[in-house]
């Protein structure tokens, strides 16, 4: 009796054992934390069976992590958030080359890190722009029209930012580096210390606040946070917008800067096929189209259109057509300048 109840349950152990051995996972280490991405995240399980187990963190804490664990980190995918972050995670051995003619047709060169013969180890899945944000009353739209007349002496006492050696705007500043050369980025820079209303503080939509305020005349802000503002309905969000102007910059010339949030195939990767079909779920059209309508991002991928209301109400823009991997690359001669011209 006991051998047969021990043979049977030796059985149902083996069952389960294989069962378990057959269920497909994806650890993901995750530095986005929007809603919105729970039910990108819901959708892929359900297509695809694969249960997603999630690490969540800032982009700082997913890095630091990563290191810490090595070579035994169970993690698959890493989504970052900002160009500036790939490129350090890339250069800090993180990510291993995929090839993917999919990921390599949908998601524009530029988009992603530059491609070797082993393949590719980063692409961006959604773009967000450096928009520049006036106040309506006390400034006028032509005086700052560019990155580059946020350093002139006629803003002098108008602009507001957050910290310079913040990603966001490492990136623009190294995109402007790219476009402008050094001397005259580092100009720009000291322009744009000499012409701030107040020292560095806050994120993007406090900077949007103090110009509609009047605190400040112009100030910088990635394009979601302004498109939030738009499609609130709250009387004080609704007011504020009324106060602020938008420009798009430099759209006489390379046009606007365009950052991105993407991802890559971790080193280690334990279930590197499941990583890989992650990655490319996410260029497809439904997934680009939750950036979109769920954070107010642009779709990464040219053919998907978007609905969302404040996008279109922003309208279309001339965005410059630069590699990310390069604006990344730049990250430390831009804090070099920063520290010379005492951008804080």
């Amino acid at each position: 009796m006991f051998s047969r109840q021990f043979a049977v349950g030796a059985v149902l152990a083996a069952i389960a054992a294989s069962s378990f051995a057959q269920e497909k996972v994806l650890n993901l280490y995750s530095a986005r934390h929007y809603q919105t991405d729970e039910a990108l995240y819901a959708d892929f399980t359900k297509a695809t069976g694969i249960k997603i187990n999630r690490v969540d963190g800032d982009d700082a804490g997913i890095l630091a992590r990563l290191k810490s664990e090595g070579a035994s980190s169970p993690a698959d995918v890493i989504l970052l958030v900002d160009a500036a972050r790939l490129w350090k995670a890339q250069s800090d051995g993180l990510f291993q080359p995929v090839k993917s003619r999919l990921l390599d047709e949908r998601i524009p060169a530029n988009l992603h890190s530059k491609e070797g013969s082993d393949g590719t180890q980063w692409f961006g899945f959604s773009t967000r722009a450096r928009v520049i944000v006036y106040n309506k009353t006390s400034v006028k739209p032509e005086d700052v029209d560019t990155y580059e007349a946020l350093g002139d002496p006629k803003n002098k006492g108008k602009l507001c930012t957050r910290s310079g050696s913040h990603p966001y705007n490492v990136s623009l500043f190294g995109a402007l580096l790219e476009h402008d050369g050094a001397a005259k980025t580092e100009a720009i820079l000291k322009g744009m210390v000499a012409n701030q209303a107040r020292q560095p503080v806050g994120g993007d939509t406090d900077q949007i606040k103090a110009v509609g305020s009047g605190e400040c005349g112009v100030a910088i802000s990635n394009s979601y946070y302004v498109a939030r503002l738009l499609r609130s309905t709250k009387p004080e969000d609704v007011a504020l917008m009324e106060k602020v102007g938008i420009v798009w910059p430099n759209q006489k010339s390379y046009g606007a800067h365009v950052n991105i949030a993407g991802g890559g195939v971790a080193k280690h990767a334990p279930h590197k096929a499941e990583a890989v079909q992650f990655l490319e779920y996410l260029a497809s059209d439904a997934a680009q189209r939750y950036f979109a309508e769920g954070n107010n991002e642009w779709p990464a991928v040219k053919s998907v259109k978007t609905e969302n209301p404040a996008l279109v109400k922003m309208g279309p823009f001339k965005a410059e057509v630069i590699n990310i991997g390069a604006v990344g690359a730049n990250q430390q001669k831009v804090l070099q300048m920063l520290d010379r011209v005492g951008y804080k």
